[in-house]
């Protein structure tokens, strides 16, 4: 299993950016795919979900609104784009693939002024 995350970058409050997971290594059509967030001091916390199939999606309440996740199962790749962001979005984000134990290496998104 390889997840590769792009797409993090500095961005002023109230600006959007979109992130890219690009997955490999497993069935992506049918699996279940999920965006987490890490900020320096704090746990690791879910941010996102996807469900494979008849997609269906669930967000954190921190993001609800905000944020929105897709994905292309041609492109074996998920998609999270965020908008209105706020400093408390500044993290490390991961895809993560939930039945798989691996990590991507991140991407570093940072909202400031």
């Amino acid at each position: 299993v390889q997840l590769v995350e792009s797409g993090g970058g500095l961005v002023q409050p109230g600006g959007s950016l979109r992130l890219s997971c690009a997955a490999s290594g497993f069935t992506f059509g049918i699996t279940d795919m999920s965006w987490y967030r890490q900020s320096p001091g704090k746990e690791r916390e879910w941010v996102a979900t996807i469900t494979s199939g008849i997609t269906s999606t669930y967000y954190a309440d921190s993001v609800k609104g905000r944020f929105t996740i897709s994905r292309d199962n041609a492109r074996n790749t998920v998609y999270l784009q965020m908008n209105s962001l706020k400093p408390e979005d500044t993290a490390v984000y991961y895809c993560k693939a939930p039945p798989f134990a691996s990590w991507g290496q991140g991407t570093q998104v940072t909202v400031s002024s």
